[in-house]
């Protein structure tokens, strides 16, 4: 009788195929789980630039370079035309009020005023004797009526005597009758005297008003001529530096031909170009600092000129301007954008052209690797940005090119 063999149950092909599936569930299990599966690169720390997040006073300000310039600057324009004559004085130098730079000269305005002055004295002329012959017509006039007076008196008397005597029939009537005609034609004779007298009065003063008004107008345009004949002496407007004279002796120069200019001296003002991105940010009364000999300086805009050349606009700022600052002299500018206040910061970087301020690389407290983080950017500086979110202060961050890094994950920093 055949007797049955049992089967073991633990072969050891059956326990090496068990462990094995085993240990090949475990790593697939390890891979997809457990393991670091992100896109990693080794990177050598000398290669890349590494800062901390720091928070800390923050201020967004915009360089920007300024040109010098006077605060006022006054041109000298040639009031009226005229020959160079002579030059008292030459550009660079610093000028008083009143000063005399130039001399020019004009032959026709010299007649003219020689003209004008010759009829301005005829016109006194004739007022003049217009006034004598009213002075003598009215003497003449009253000493008619002086006379007429008398005769009137004379035959007021005989015509008196004559109409009694008629009444009685001493005299004829045409003895009378002339008498009264004597007396009533001297009577008319002195009112039409009287009203001769008033006419050539009124006649008179009417001419003497008209002479003044034209003796007037005739020294106002001789006044003029004077001016014109002062302004051929060209003077310093204010105290200040003249600068260069354009002009040679025995030049004609034209009316409002530009001959020099006379900077004010009592203070400077500051043009400087903006991009134009910042037009909507920038306007009057915005602050700025520049340095200068070791100190630091405040500046305002006092004017903004929207206008937009070669992608800029232009600002004229005023402020204080030390000793040693001069006309044409280029600073350095900060302009100030907003207030300054408490933020949390990070270096500028050229991470930035990759990244957008959108992500960087955090490098982790062992110091052996960085990994990618979403961050948000706000503000910023020429050295630092603002951060929003993402950061907190003391860590670390790469902030240096991100070339070749667009894709990856985590930094295996090389020490």
């Amino acid at each position: 009788m055949d007797k049955k063999i049992k089967k073991k149950t633990w072969t050891a092909k059956r326990i090496f195929t068990i462990l094995g599936s085993g240990g090949v569930l475990f790593l697939i299990l390890y891979v997809f789980v457990f393991a670091d599966n992100s896109s990693k690169l080794k990177v050598d720390e000398e290669k890349i630039s590494i800062a901390s997040v720091v928070e800390g006073p923050f201020q967004e300000y915009i360089p920007i370079e300024g040109n010098v310039q006077p605060k006022t600057t006054i041109r000298l324009d040639a009031v009226v035309g005229g020959n160079v004559k002579r030059r008292f004085l030459e550009g660079g130098v610093e000028v008083q009020e009143g000063d005399t730079i130039l001399k020019l000269e004009n032959s026709n305005l010299e007649m003219q005023y020689i003209s004008q002055q010759t009829a301005t004295n005829r016109l006194r002329n004739e007022i003049e004797n217009t006034n004598n012959q009213l002075q003598q017509s009215l003497f003449n006039s009253r000493a008619q009526v002086i006379t007429l007076d008398f005769s009137i008196d004379q035959a007021k008397d005989l015509f008196d005597r004559n109409t009694q005597l008629y009444k009685d029939d001493v005299i004829s009537e045409q003895e009378y009758l002339n008498s009264k005609r004597d007396y009533d034609r001297l009577i008319a004779s002195r009112k039409n005297t009287l009203k001769q007298m008033e006419f050539d009065s009124i006649n008179a003063v009417s001419q003497v008003n008209q002479n003044r008004g034209r003796l007037v107008t005739s020294q106002e345009s001789l006044k003029i001529v004077e001016g014109q004949l002062e302004d051929l002496w060209v003077k310093a407007p204010i105290d200040g530096l003249l600068s260069t004279v354009n002009v040679e002796i025995g030049q004609q120069i034209g009316q409002g031909t530009t001959i020099a200019q006379i900077d004010d001296l009592d203070g400077f003002k500051i043009e400087a170009n903006v991009d134009q991105h910042y037009l909507p940010r920038v306007y009057e009364g915005l602050k700025g600092t520049y340095d200068f000999a070791g100190q630091t300086y405040n500046l305002e805009i006092r004017k903004k000129f929207p206008e937009i050349n070669n992608g800029t606009f232009v600002v004229e700022m005023i402020g204080e301007v030390p000793d040693g600052v001069r006309r044409g002299q280029t600073i350095s500018i900060r302009l100030q954008l907003s207030e300054e206040k408490n933020a949390i910061q990070i270096p500028r970087g050229s991470f930035f052209q990759t990244t957008g301020g959108n992500w960087i690389f955090v490098v982790d407290e062992s110091g052996d690797f960085a990994t990618r983080r979403q961050i948000r950017i706000g503000n910023q500086t020429p050295r630092h940005y603002e951060v929003l979110e993402g950061l907190k202060p003391g860590e670390k961050v790469i902030f240096s090119s991100y070339e070749g890094y667009e894709d990856k994950d985590k930094l295996i920093i090389k020490q």
